[in-house]
């Protein structure tokens, strides 16, 4: 949004935030260029060296982002000066995408190795930072992310994973740990980047920290890149990554950008050139893209580096390689520092690209061709060497000719002509093609040159076809009688798909220069295509044996050629789409194909690629179809919605076995027939989800029923409720593996608690749903909320009763009756109804009276009914009696916290109506026909609320909600205390968790008549120290007390020396629980003097106790006494200001 248009359409004077850091030009005012377009001029700019312009132009604002052109000021006025002041303000880093694919991995990398200790600290770190940022602290959120880093640096030095290797090689663990700080160094300086103070109040600084990042990212990613691709693959081709991605991060950060801050530096110092880097680091990126590849290499391979002819050619690539690829990357700009003329870089681009393009093919032909294809070279020596040097650098040389656009007069075209034919009749020479049938590959030669000489495709045509038969024989000569089994199949039948998906892929640039009514021919090709090579790598990688002569040999398909395939595929389709050479439907189903080509990564079933292409398509249309560019994105229309969801549904259905091996690779164990069912329900709705979010977003109806269905999904993947087979369609592999006697043998047969009442949880949480998204009417219909109150707590208490009382049968009846009380309380005091007033005292009074009862009949009964045991028996099943009177006080005290919940959000909701009608009521009547927010909101929940009662008439009627809300909330911390004296012995930490549910109490006109909104603090505090006080009474007296017969009786323990000093010690910390208390109550001030005075009461209490309890009194009293002072001050100073 542009701050400038706001502030003209709401009539309002816009100032920037960066005027509050104004800064002054020291330099004369001059005329602009545009302004004053003199020869002399131009002729300076020709002749300068200073700064030097790329030869192509910079990206425009359209593909820069946030890049626009430099404005002039002359004449602009005080809406120019306005206008640019906020476009500068608005500024943002217009790179984070270039600087996220280097630094995020880089990133990752450095967690993976420097493990918990460093992900421990930055999280902390980072964490700290967001929250300060939350708060406005803008320097402490920039200072906390460094001082993370730092942290995160430090922790990273002391790691196991480089300490180890210290021993070994000491100067390549220093050089490690550097390049490790430097990358931590560039990470926060991209972090500080995005923080808009910076950019805001330092202009030039942030211009400076871009060009720093540009400057040393191309430096320090290659290497750490190379790192990791090394940890995991291995040292043996380290300098070709290297190399490569050397040559990445060149393209990325090397080719001239525009700077992010253009527009701020026009008070800066004049800047070397008009992108980001200047020569000096431009030279320096050359340098390091051709000669540290070289140099890695020939430290790592020393001893063998002038061995052979191949290792010398290894040198000279690692050189040229990168060497060719930058005379390309010249032609975006990269060498704009060597010469700003085009004519001069254009020979130099020649003169180069010719001698490195010599020595690359001469060397990959001493590396890989000779070295690799051998076999197929039927030519004998030295005739061999001379015609695969014709071969290879007549084919090089005339394709550079091309892409150069060399080739364009009638000499040219001939000298192209010719070499075609020669270089096509030296490869068949080469590969032992007949002579007799020598003239087809010159004539496919020819044809080839005159297509792109002439742009004729039957010239293209023609090179297809007689191209697809050398391809031919050359695979029924070198292959066709092997005996040989390959990817599952023979090897002739295998060679049959690689052929057929070799002519596919000649045949395809043809087809893609056709015109546009015939482009389904392209479509159908690439779809082909696409096919074949899925069903080929398919097979390759997962059929990984080779039979031959009765031998077997393992051949991995390596996963990287998945992914090479993947992702060159995508990059086509992508290309073919901006082109218009395809239409969205071909590029839908060609994406969805390349895409399920990684799911083999991940799953080992043979036919994953193809259930997952079929999910894909069923998924992916309301994402990839559907959209018009003309008239914005298109809506599906209701029964293409049902269509899909019908097709996503069968979809995933046939994905039933790739699920069940999924979750069979995740659970070590065959899923049960419930957690298939969930994972289906799950993954339909998952699925489901595009339709809904982006074509149907305004039908509530939908996006309620989809809630539903993937709740219901997770419901059965979370429960795995018993499912009789016949609810599940059995493939055979699901038979095989539930029908394995595997656990059995390990584990033997072992007794578990009946699964149906899961059953009863799901339609619990279902109905739930279906109220809460109105899908069932309950909040307009009482009938409804009464049946629905009557069903949830029915099987929630069946459930409860079953799962955690399943040998307590008497108490069947009442806790499901104790249930279905809470549960219609709950309901109707959320959505009242007539007979709410009168009848939801009664409840909560049958609720109450049912505790006692339920918990005294739990022992009395089943104590009984074992009278006659054994001592064992009895004592174990005394043991179960107090666990199962345990559950009942939890349950009670979950129950009566949801009443004090509810009872709580109820009166807040009232009181906050409240005060927006009173708002509303003494708002100017001149304004009553442009409502505030809030009264519009009023209005719209007035008419849509239920027309019979509301919660306010509840109120009004039943005064008896604070108080039963009030009884709740004592009721549940009574239970929850009694809990903790029974389970933990009194632990001093579970007053401080437990505390907080006093925060439910509520102002009644019983019991807690002066208790308001003021003092809600006060019954946390009073608890705690009150907790506390007692705490250590007891210890002191569990003590020192004689009768208590422990050891204090038998040994000579502490006595009453311990009780005097320790009770002397807690009366040295009440002062500051009383104060403060005090001051929870009425926010009196008190003098500081007194706060000061008391507060190093607390240091002898923490310092010479002998017992925990007190010594936590006095820290809390000291923080108390902190905190009154800071409150206190704070109130001070806010009554002086509004004074």
């Amino acid at each position: 949004m542009d701050p400038s248009g706001s502030a003209s359409r709401q009539g309002r004077l816009l100032i920037s935030p960066s005027l509050s850091t104004p800064t002054f030009s020291t330099r004369s005012p001059s005329p602009s260029p545009a302004a004053s377009p003199s020869p002399h001029h131009h002729h300076e700019r020709r002749n300068s060296t200073s700064s030097p312009k790329p030869l192509v132009p910079f990206p425009s604002s359209s593909s820069a982002g946030t890049y626009r052109p430099r404005s002039s000021t002359g004449g602009a006025g005080p809406r120019g000066a306005g206008a640019s002041a906020s476009s500068s303000s608005g500024a943002a880093f217009a790179h984070n995408a270039r600087l996220a694919a280097a630094l995020v991995p880089a990133a990752a990398f450095l967690l993976d190795l420097g493990g918990l200790p460093v992900f421990a600290v930055l999280a902390v770190g980072l964490a700290a930072a967001y929250l300060l940022d939350a708060l406005q602290l803008r320097q402490g959120a920039f200072f906390t992310v460094w001082a993370a880093l730092i942290a995160a640096d430090v922790a990273f030095f002391f790691s196991a994973s480089l300490s180890s290797a210290a021993a070994a090689s000491l100067p390549l663990t220093t050089l490690a740990l550097l390049l490790c700080a430097q990358t931590s160094f560039l990470i926060g300086v991209w972090a500080s980047l995005q923080f808009r103070w910076i950019q805001l109040e330092n202009p030039t600084i942030v211009v400076a920290l871009e060009r720093l990042l540009f400057a040393c990212v191309p430096i320090a990613a290659p290497a750490l890149f190379t790192w990791a691709l090394v940890s995991a693959v291995g040292m043996a081709n380290a300098s070709y990554y290297f190399a490569a991605f050397c040559m990445v991060f060149y393209w990325l950060f090397s080719i001239p950008r525009p700077s992010s801050f253009n527009n701020r530096k026009q008070d800066a110092p004049m800047q070397d050139s008009d992108g980001i880097l200047g020569p000096l680091e431009s030279c320096v990126h050359s340098l390091y893209l051709l000669f540290v590849p070289v140099l890695f290499h020939a430290a790592s391979h020393h001893a063998t580096l002038f061995t052979s002819w191949g290792s010398v050619c290894e040198l000279l690539l690692l050189f040229f390689i990168p060497f060719l690829f930058q005379l390309y990357a010249s032609t975006r700009g990269a060498l704009w520092w060597v010469s700003r003329d085009a004519r001069t870089m254009d020979q130099i681009r020649m003169a180069n690209g010719l001698v490195a393009l010599i020595v690359v093919v001469l060397c990959l032909e001493v590396r890989v061709v000779f070295h690799s294809f051998g076999r197929y070279i039927h030519a004998p020596p030295p005739l061999n060497y001379l015609l695969v040097t014709i071969t290879m650098l007549g084919g090089a040389l005339g394709l550079a000719a091309h892409a150069a656009g060399k080739v364009g007069d009638a000499a040219s075209s001939a000298a192209f002509t010719v070499l075609a034919v020669l270089v096509s009749g030296a490869g068949a020479v080469v590969i032992g093609f007949p002579v007799v049938f020598l003239p087809l590959p010159m004539i496919s030669g020819y044809y080839v040159a005159r297509f792109f000489t002439k742009k004729s495709l039957s010239s293209y045509f023609t090179f297809v076809a007689i191209g697809s038969l050398m391809v031919l024989w050359f695979v029924v000569h070198n292959y066709w009688d092997l005996n040989i089994w390959i990817a599952g199949m023979p090897l002739k039948s295998f060679t049959k798909y690689v052929v057929a998906a070799v002519i596919m892929a000649m045949a395809v640039p043809g087809l893609a220069l056709l015109p546009t009514k015939v482009r389904f021919l392209l479509e159908l090709g690439l779809i082909g295509h696409t096919l074949l090579l899925c069903y080929i790598e398919n097979r390759l990688f997962n059929y990984a044996a080779m039979y031959y002569f009765g031998f077997e040999e393992d051949i991995i398909y390596p996963s990287y050629m998945v992914m090479i395939t993947t992702f060159l595929g995508l990059a086509l389709v992508r290309m073919l789409y901006v082109d218009q050479r395809v239409g969205p439907k071909a590029a839908w189903i060609l994406t969805c194909l390349y895409s399920s080509k990684l799911s083999m990564l991940f799953m080992t079933s043979r036919s994953v690629i193809w259930v997952s292409a079929v999910l894909l398509l069923a998924v992916t249309p309301p994402l990839l179809l559907y959209r018009d560019k003309s008239k914005g994105p298109a809506r599906m229309k209701v029964w293409q919605a049902y269509f899909h969801a019908s097709v996503v549904a069968f979809s995933a259905w046939l994905c039933r076995e790739t699920i069940f091996e999924a979750l069979q690779w995740w659970n070590g164990r065959p899923p049960s027939d419930g957690l298939l069912l969930g994972s289906y329900i799950l993954l339909t709705g998952v699925a489901c989800i595009p339709i809904v979010v982006l074509h149907f977003p305004h039908v509530q109806s939908a996006k309620r029923f989809l809630v539903l269905v993937v709740a219901t999904g997770l419901l059965f993947v979370i429960m795995q409720p018993p499912i009789k087979l016949s609810w599940v369609y059995r493939s055979e592999l699901i038979t095989a593996a539930h029908l394995s006697d595997d656990d059995t043998s390990i584990y033997g047969f072992v007794a578990s608690k009946p699964t149906w009442p899961s059953w009863l949880l799901i339609v619990t949480v279902v109905l739930t749903l279906a109220a809460v998204t109105s899908i069932i009417p309950v909040k307009y219909v009482v009938e409804l909320r009464a049946l629905y109150a009557v069903a949830v707590g029915v099987t929630l208490g069946i459930y409860i009763s079953v799962q955690y009382f399943f040998q307590a049968l008497v108490l069947y009846p009442l806790l499901v009756a104790t249930v279905l009380a809470a549960a219609v309380f709950v309901v109707f005091t959320h959505l009242p109804s007539e007979s709410s007033t009168r009848v939801l005292p009664w409840v909560f009074s049958f609720l109450v009276a049912l505790f006692p009862v339920t918990y005294l009949l739990e022992g009395q009964l089943r104590a009984k009914s074992f009278a006659d045991e054994d001592e064992a028996e009895k004592f174990t099943n005394m043991l179960a009696i107090e666990g199962a009177r345990m559950s009942l006080l939890g349950l009670y005290a979950a129950i009566f916290m949801i009443i004090g919940l509810e009872i709580k959000f109820e009166l807040a909701l009232l009181l906050r109506d409240k005060a927006a009608d009173r708002g509303v009521a003494h708002g100017p009547s001149s304004r009553s026909s442009a409502f505030p927010p809030k009264a519009r909101l009023l209005q719209q929940r007035r008419a849509h609320a239920a027309p019979t009662f509301t919660i306010k008439r509840l109120a009004a009627e039943a005064a008896w909600m604070p108080a039963i809300g009030n009884v709740s909330t004592v009721l549940c911390f009574i239970i929850c205390l009694v809990l903790n004296m029974t389970l933990t012995g009194g632990s001093n930490r579970a007053i401080f968790f437990l505390a907080p549910i006093l925060l439910l109490l509520n102002q009644d006109s019983d019991i807690f008549a002066g208790f308001g909104d003021r003092q809600r603090y006060f019954p946390v505090t009073i608890s705690i120290s009150g907790y506390l006080l007692l705490t250590a009474l007891y210890r002191i007296w569990e003590e020192t007390w004689p009768g208590n017969g422990g050891w204090a009786l038998d040994i000579g323990g502490p006595g009453w020396l311990f009780a005097v000093k320790n009770v002397a010690l807690l009366v040295l910390t009440l002062p500051n629980h009383i104060l403060f208390n005090r001051f929870m109550w009425d926010y009196v001030r008190q003098t500081d003097a007194k706060l000061l005075l008391t507060l190093p009461l607390n240091l002898p209490s923490i310092i010479m106790t002998d017992i925990l309890t007190i010594r936590v009194l006095g820290l809390l009293g000291a923080i108390y006494s902190l905190a009154q002072y800071m409150i206190s001050r704070r109130i001070r100073i806010a009554g002086m200001k509004y004074i």
